[in-house]
């Protein structure tokens, strides 16, 4: 069974929804969780906000905390998973943010940099940092799929 596969499982028996807010990944974990049968009962949907004017436009995020942060940092993947749970009426949600290549954003930040974010309703966001030295499309795909299996852990945690 895969992630997705487990995550629908555990939120549709325990009655609870999610949402994305997907930057580098560019959709691949909705369309990771839309090939699972049944995903429409748990899966509320995703925010693609690939650019920072989509972060601030779609999810309302303030350009200074992006400015400040950058847009891969830890408090932007944990302003962007609260924002997706705001707009939404999902349970939880998650969120990714990173530098997937093959150039970098003028900062410090190493290309395959990835910080995934995770929020339940009523709790305050949290994210962990990942680092893939891969391709661009082995990035986004390994980011994907972590960000799925981040989640996974939340929902299990939460049952």
């Amino acid at each position: 069974m895969t992630e997705a596969n487990a995550l629908i499982k555990r939120l549709a028996e325990t009655s609870q929804t999610m949402v994305a807010a997907e930057s580098c990944t560019g959709g691949l974990v909705a369309d990771l969780l839309v090939q699972v049968p049944g995903a429409s009962r748990v899966f509320w949907g995703s925010f693609v906000s690939y650019t920072v004017a989509a972060k601030v436009k779609m999810l309302g995020l303030e350009e200074d905390l992006i400015r400040r942060y950058g847009a891969v940092s830890e408090e932007t993947a944990c302003a962007m998973a609260q924002a997706a749970l705001e707009q939404s009426a999902a349970d939880m949600a998650v969120a990714v943010t990173g530098l997937a290549g093959p150039q970098g954003d003028g900062s410090d930040t190493p290309l395959g940099t990835v910080w995934i974010g995770t929020v339940l309703r009523g709790e305050k966001s949290k994210a962990r940092r990942f680092y893939y030295p891969l391709s661009r499309e082995e990035v986004r795909i390994a980011a994907a799929k972590d960000a799925i299996r981040e989640l996974l852990a939340q929902a299990s945690l939460n049952a």
